[in-house]
């Protein structure tokens, strides 16, 4: 059992590494090509960032699968004499902390150079070193509280009871339900500062808007977004009366009223196709097939990598195989999800303006230096939301065939008329 799923994790690593080399090849080539959507320095310059980006993703995926082999043949036995675990409860807890610090310690030189090396060459973050190591702690804080509550019940649910996966899927799956709840309201708050959009014409706008799709919610608030990241975006969350509308301090500083009314458009959009509730219908999915088979793997697994098949250990080995069965699902939800975006962009074109949307998105991709061209195979596997160059000529703009050093507004001469 334990070679099958080293071929299966093999297989998945090098798929995993020969679509980001056909992609990194794909951009390396278009990065020189005519311009779309920004000039052709700012063009050469997010073709770059995005090879970058994805080549550190190939180390990182080699690191993962080098920890992946190492976990199954020596990793847990070493764990398990280190902390000197049994089947208890408490020591199953130990034990996830454990597995989970490990795994912290090697991603983080990943996380360090993405943030203050390579995000900061390219003029995204500002996070400073005070201000990530303050996120840390908190971010430790809550993981030790809450984490140490869920992994304490769910190796409850593993030692005392039989079906333990049928279980272990409702307890996770309404932890997630209630992250969904809490986030906004709670969870966020922790690390940015939300401030109540001030009265103005343009609440009065989204006010106006909201009701008109009977959204009732939380609130309209801006973030401080600004103080680690100068990227632009919005969104909608939370359920229930936690339920509120976010907008990025860097997103109001760079599109029009007009232009962020689109952007709420498509927000609200998802809101009233219900959008939220179909990506917990599609992540419970995910969930319930990932605890029944990876709730039940053979004893022998465990046999022939020399360790007790103890609740620590089998709760770990699901987290260890969970990238390899969520990829399996990947292509899915992705595919889902753009299905979703178009029509949220076909929604908040007809709410807030289809030539304030196009212009939005094109800001959008200008600011965040978002190469708007992608290999296909990427896009099926990876992309949640459809290529930019797509949800444009799906607006009615094809930047393949129009002059793109056109002043802003002299885009919208090729276009039908109308919104």
């Amino acid at each position: 059992m334990l070679e099958i799923i080293m071929v299966l994790f093999t297989v998945y690593t090098f798929l995993k590494l020969y679509i980001s080399v056909m992609q990194i090849g794909y951009i390396s080539e278009e990065k020189n090509k005519e311009a779309m959507l920004m000039s052709q320095d700012k063009y050469a310059i997010a073709g770059t960032y995005a090879i970058k980006k994805e080549r550190l993703g190939m180390l990182s995926t080699l690191v993962d699968y080098f920890m992946f082999v190492w976990w199954a043949t020596i990793g847990f036995a070493w764990l398990t004499a280190t902390l000197q675990t049994d089947s208890s409860v408490v020591e199953a807890v130990v034990f996830l902390f454990g597995f989970i610090a490990v795994g912290f310690v090697i991603g983080l030189p990943f996380e360090l150079y993405q943030t203050f090396k390579l995000d900061k060459e390219y003029g995204f973050t500002k996070t400073t070193p005070k201000l990530y190591v303050i996120d840390q702690i908190k971010s430790t804080v809550m993981f030790v509280i809450f984490g140490g509550v869920i992994f304490y019940a769910l190796a409850w649910i593993v030692v005392n009871v039989e079906s333990w996966w049928l279980w272990g899927f409702v307890l996770l799956f309404t932890v997630a339900v209630l992250i969904n709840v809490i986030y906004p309201t709670i969870i966020a708050p922790i690390f940015n500062k939300f401030t109540p959009l001030e009265e103005s014409e343009l609440k009065t706008d989204i006010e106006s808007m909201m009701n008109g799709v009977g959204l009732k919610s939380d609130g309209v608030f801006v973030l401080d977004a600004s103080k680690r990241d100068s990227r632009l975006n919005a969104y909608f969350g939370g359920l229930g009366k936690s339920k509120r509308v976010v907008l990025f301090d860097t997103l109001m500083e760079k599109l029009t009223n007009k232009e962020l009314l689109a952007v709420l458009g498509h927000e609200l959009g998802h809101f009233s196709h219900g959008d939220i509730w179909k990506n917990i219908g599609m992540m419970g999915v995910l969930l319930f097939s990932s605890f029944f088979i990876l709730g039940n793997l053979p004893a022998t697994l465990f046999i022939e990598m020399g360790i007790e098949k103890t609740a620590g250990v089998e709760i770990a080995m699901m987290m260890l195989l969970l990238p390899l069965l969520s990829f399996i699902f990947t292509p899915i939800l992705s595919s889902v999800s753009r299905h979703n975006e178009y029509a949220a962009d076909k929604f908040g074109s007809e709410l807030g303006g289809k030539r304030n949307l196009i212009s939005a998105l094109m800001k959008l991709v200008e600011e965040n230096k978002s190469f708007p061209k992608s290999h296909p195979m990427y896009a099926f596997f990876y992309y949640t939301h459809p290529p930019v160059l797509e949800r444009l000529k799906e607006l009615g703009y094809d930047a393949s065939t129009m002059n793109e050093e056109l002043p802003r507004d002299g885009i919208f001469q090729f276009m039908d008329d109308g919104k």
